[in-house]
C-alpha cells in the first residue's frame, strides 16, 4: 500500500461535488482540493477510473502523487492535521 496525495481543480461545482464525494470513500481530506489516500495498487486503479468518469479533462486538473513510506517520513507539517502513516508490513 502506498499514500497518494490526491489533488484537483475542477471548474464545475457539480463535478467537484461528485469528485469529492468519491475521494471521501478513498481517503481523508486535508485541505479544501486535497485528499491523502492510503491504497492499495487495485484500489488506487479503481480510484482512477471511477474518477476519468467524473472529470472533464479539458476543463478540470487532478493530479495523483504517490509517496513512499520514504518520503512520508520526511514530510514536514505545521498545525493540524497530521500526515496519514503508510501501514507497515505484516507477518502472519
Amino acid at each position: 500500500m502506498l499514500l497518494y496525495l490526491v489533488t484537483y481543480d475542477i471548474s464545475c461545482d457539480k463535478r467537484r461535488k461528485k469528485v469529492s464525494d468519491l475521494l471521501e470513500g478513498y481517503g481523508r481530506r486535508v485541505q479544501y482540493s486535497v485528499f491523502e489516500c492510503v491504497l492499495a495498487k487495485s484500489k488506487y486503479d479503481e480510484l482512477r477510473q471511477r474518477l476519468k468518469q467524473r472529470v472533464n479533462l479539458t476543463e478540470d486538473s487532478v493530479r495523483f502523487y504517490p509517496l513512499s513510506g520514504h518520503t512520508v517520513s520526511q514530510v514536514e507539517i505545521w498545525g493540524e492535521p497530521p500526515v496519514t502513516s503508510v501501514p507497515g508490513s505484516v507477518i502472519v
